[in-house]
């Protein structure tokens, strides 16, 4: 393919994502993660994946994406804005009745909202290439989504390791596209956060430990999302939970580049669902299998299971009580 019809074909892509609400498309050669996969590496040797034994396999994946799909040249990398700018009900969670729920979980799942709208940008490709091949991913395979942003230009990595983007900030869901059509890449963004060290001072557990490492063992998100409903929350944690029943949005909170620039999402999907950005511990404490199934059948909380929502809620209760 030659370079100009690379580049009409690029620009084709840009335009009908925007036209599908995302916020911007860029792309990366479909090089090796050689450093990046080293530091992966040890964080996992570090234990500070916590019992995520799943992030232990496919490493030869991540850092080779060509293991992922087999000549692969370009690695096209979108962003979703889920911010809606609704705020917290503050006076039922400093009361003690209710749990905020993350932002990004407001919503239907974002895998099952998204996928289609990639769907639709990968079949532009295969359309105009019939020969290409071309695989999505939404964090559902052996991807460094994060890694792959940054190469591709959609922002750095902040010290909470997040991917900030000048324009809009971090509240937005990555998306991956790998094609064995060769893109002219686009240039990677330098890191911006400079001295800046706000999340790693607002992180109520010190889970931030260095430039973009978590130590998941403290993280308020794994603990109340990834960690097996059958395991308690430490007292050390649950203590500092700060009102958080699901997720915890604290370090994208205070980060400077979340100030007047997230891009406000109209999308219904990501609306909070039933009009609500919290979960009240009376009804959790009283929710049946059911009620639980029903109301979170299309919600990233499904995930927890109820067992889990109520571990979280009874932890967040009793610390509220203790205060």
């Amino acid at each position: 393919m030659s370079l100009e019809t690379s580049k009409i074909l690029k620009n084709k892509l840009k335009f009908h994502a925007t036209e599908l609400g995302f916020l911007d498309l860029k792309i990366a050669q479909a090089t090796e993660l050689i450093a990046e996969s080293a530091n992966m590496q040890k964080w996992l040797d570090e234990g500070k994946h916590a019992d995520m034994q799943w992030l232990e396999r496919n490493q030869d994946k991540r850092r080779n994406i060509g293991f992922v799909l087999e000549n692969a040249k370009s690695v096209i990398v979108l962003n979703h804005s889920y911010f809606t700018g609704i705020d917290y009900p503050q006076s039922e969670i400093e009361e003690g009745k209710a749990g905020k729920i993350s932002r990004y979980a407001w919503g239907d799942d974002y895998h099952d909202v998204l996928m289609p709208k990639l769907k639709a940008i990968e079949s532009l490709i295969s359309q105009d290439f019939p020969d290409s091949k071309n695989l999505c991913y939404i964090d559902t395979g052996p991807i460094l989504e994060k890694q792959w942003a940054v190469r591709a230009g959609i922002g750095w990595q902040g010290k909470n390791s997040l991917v900030l983007s000048p324009d809009y900030g971090s509240y937005f869901f990555l998306c991956v596209i790998i094609s064995t059509i060769e893109f002219e890449p686009d240039t990677a963004i330098a890191d911006k956060c400079g001295t800046c060290v706000k999340c790693i001072k607002a992180c109520p557990t010190d889970a931030i430990i260095a430039n973009a490492v978590i130590d998941s063992r403290k993280c308020l998100s794994y603990w109340t999302i990834e960690a097996k409903h059958h395991i308690d929350i430490p007292a050390e944690i649950s203590e500092k939970m700060e009102g958080w029943i699901f997720g915890c949005d604290i370090c994208q909170e205070v980060c400077p580049w979340n100030k007047n620039k997230p891009k406000i999402t109209d999308f219904a999907s990501f609306l909070p669902r039933e009009g609500s950005t919290v979960l009240h511990h009376d009804a959790v404490a009283q929710m049946t299998q059911v009620q639980f199934s029903e109301r979170f059948r299309k919600s990233p909380i499904k995930r927890l299971k109820l067992p889990g929502l109520k571990r979280n809620s009874k932890a967040l209760n009793s610390a509220n009580n203790s205060k």
